[in-house]
């Protein structure tokens, strides 16, 4: 499966030319920063939970952000489990470090947090751990079947009120 599973699925699209490999890794957030030239904030994430009924659930979020398990439990009903990486690899058909919500092995929900919305476009992974696509959130969204957008983050708003802070200074408010 991995990264031809998800050019099979941008296919459908007419996107499959747009997928990014690298000769070098973008396993992690910072490697794949690192890799395209980009903030890590502007990778989108796709990380796996236990869902109900043995059926993962997968959020997508900026690089910059941490699951908040109040806000999660909140969001969802349950606790935050994430999977292990055999549960990943079983469920998505993608190993740890090209996790993406694209060409799925199974029917999985996915969310989007909103932590994503601060960019124009984000960097989310293509099924391997030296692929990248370029999308907006709008793409994010349509191309990954998503259910919904969700709050379940925290982490990024301390950058987010610290830039508003040194805007308003600038601007002598």
């Amino acid at each position: 499966m991995s990264i031809e599973s998800v050019k099979r699925h941008f296919k459908q699209f007419n996107r499959e030319q747009d997928i990014l490999e690298f000769d070098s890794s973008s396993a992690t957030v910072q490697e794949a920063a690192d890799t395209i030239g980009v903030e890590p904030a502007r990778i989108a994430k796709t990380l796996s939970f236990r869902g109900e009924e043995e059926q993962a659930i997968l959020v997508v979020a900026a690089g910059d952000a941490k699951v908040d398990n109040k806000k999660f439990r909140k969001t969802f009903g349950f606790k935050a489990r994430m999977l292990s990486p055999e549960q990943v690899l079983e469920q998505t058909g993608h190993a740890i470090g090209g996790v993406c919500p694209f060409g799925l092995k199974n029917d999985l929900e996915v969310y989007l947090d909103i932590s994503m919305k601060r960019f124009d476009t984000l960097y989310p992974a293509c099924g391997s751990t030296n692929s990248a696509i370029e999308l907006t959130n709008d793409e994010i969204f349509t191309y990954s079947h998503a259910k919904n957008w969700v709050d379940v983050c925290k982490g990024w708003e301390e950058e987010e009120k610290g830039m508003e802070k040194v805007v308003q200074e600038n601007l002598g408010k």
